[in-house]
Order: C-alpha cells, then structure tokens, then sequence
C-alpha cells in the first residue's frame, strides 16, 4: 500500500465517527499533489446538500484530530468540500444511487470513434457499465476502459 493509500485510509477512519455523528456521508477522501502543495480532501454531502456551515464543522474536528495523531510527513492543506455537480462515480455506493441517472463517460482510447458518451446509467457491475443512449441503444463499456465517470449535468 502506497503512502498517499495509508495517508487516505487513516484520514476515513478519523472522519468517519464526525461524519455519523451529523448524518452525512463520506463521498471521498484523497491525498493529492497540485502545484508544489500537497492537500488532503474530504468530500462530504447530506441529503439536500451540503453547506458551507457542515463543511467548517467537520474541517474542525478532522483537523484537530490530524494535528493529534499527526502521521501525515510532508505539510498539507486540509479541504473539506461538497463533491460538487459534477461528482465522480466512485464507490459502489455512487453507481447504486445513480441508476437511472444521466451519466457522462469518458473513455481512455475511442470507441466507435468517440472517447465521450452520455446516457442513462442502466446497469454496472466489476467489470463493465451498461449506459442507454436513446430509446434504441445500449452500450457496454468495460470499467478499464473509463477515463471518468460522473453524473451529467444540464446548466
């Protein structure tokens, strides 16, 4: 298991009593270089979404705890967020609640002649996703083939 994995898995085990503790749920946690800063993320959200107040809230605690048990070498910056819009498809959990959703695959290599392809999410299990692109059209796409996945959105 690499660092950045370690780093991950240790800060989920110290959010995840604050993020029961208020009824939300953990969307994601990653351990990313940007620039020449390191920054630590916890993406959060709640049913009827997340606000500024519950991010600070648990930005607070978590923070309190890292300073605690300070396991993390290099010096970071700490972000506490909602996963936004445009949120990645990630965990099983994130393909169960989006079925049926409009979904936007990008794909590493074109398939069909596209990298991109939007459709209703209609199926998905270890090895592919099953996206319906119009009333006629279905489409497999093997999960090593995606690039992203995320739900579509319309502005």
């Amino acid at each position: 298991m690499s660092k950045k994995e370690q780093y991950e898995e240790r800060t989920e085990s110290l959010i995840m009593p604050i993020i029961e503790e208020h009824n939300f749920e953990l969307v994601d946690v990653e351990y990313v270089k940007e620039g020449g800063n390191w920054y630590l993320r916890a993406y959060i959200d709640k049913e009827g979404g997340i606000t500024v107040d519950d991010c600070e809230i648990v930005s607070r605690a978590l923070g309190d705890l890292l300073d605690k048990e300070d396991f993390i070498e290099e010096a970071y910056i700490l972000e506490v967020s909602s996963p936004g819009l445009g949120r990645p498809l990630k965990k099983e959990k994130d393909f169960a609640r989006s079925i049926g959703e409009e979904v936007e695959v990008r794909t590493y290599r074109a398939i069909n002649k596209s990298k991109e392809f939007i459709g209703l999410l209609k199926a998905y299990d270890k090895e592919s996703v099953t996206l319906q692109l119009d009333e006629e059209n279905e489409m497999t796409i093997s999960r090593t083939d995606i690039a992203l996945i995320r739900l579509a959105f319309d502005f």
